[in-house]
């Protein structure tokens, strides 16, 4: 689906700046990204709306709940590698950022996404597992999120498992949210 993202290791980049709380964006969701959101938990909703409006980076919401038939057609395709997603409750969500009015999948503004993110999550009090370090709850860390990815990526390796980087994905932590 979408190459980039399924990255071994991210790449090095300067530090992830943090959204100015408080401060509009300027930024608003297209009636695609809106419809996105249609039976996605109320909680990541917030949290999504609100990182739009803290966040230095536009983005998209790419994806949301989805049917049975769409998480088989992306296992079966790679883009996917679980049928437990948690897609298919409405607990995740794909974010992709815009640049110059185009989706990119470019680590440093996912990075940027991922920190407005972040950021909202802890003001709303929701916990969040997001798809670059998937063993962690991003909201109980501080370090900048390329900062974060990697460290997973590192613990992956060094367990002598793979590593799969899913930057856009985020989702609600499977202990606070249980399907």
């Amino acid at each position: 689906m979408f190459a980039t993202q399924y990255l071994e290791r991210p790449p090095a980049a300067p530090p992830a700046t943090s959204p100015a709380a408080g401060k509009g964006s300027g930024f608003a969701f297209s009636e695609r990204s809106l419809a996105e959101l249609r039976g996605v938990h109320a909680d990541l909703v917030k949290v999504v709306r609100r990182a739009l409006e803290l966040s230095g980076q536009d983005f998209a919401v790419i994806d949301g709940l989805r049917t049975l038939d769409e998480q088989k057609r992306l296992v079966e395709s790679g883009a996917s590698r679980t049928m437990d997603s948690r897609h298919l409750t409405g607990h995740a969500v794909d974010l992709a950022p815009c640049v110059n009015g185009k989706l990119r999948w470019e680590w440093e503004p996912i990075w940027r996404v991922a920190e407005a993110v972040r950021a909202a999550a802890r003001e709303a009090g929701v916990a969040l597992v997001w798809g670059a370090a998937w063993d962690v709850v991003l909201t109980d860390t501080t370090d900048a999120p390329q900062e974060v990815s990697a460290d997973y990526a590192a613990r992956r390796r060094s367990a002598g498992r793979s590593v799969f980087l899913d930057g856009p994905h985020f989702e609600l932590s499977r202990t606070a949210y249980p399907a």
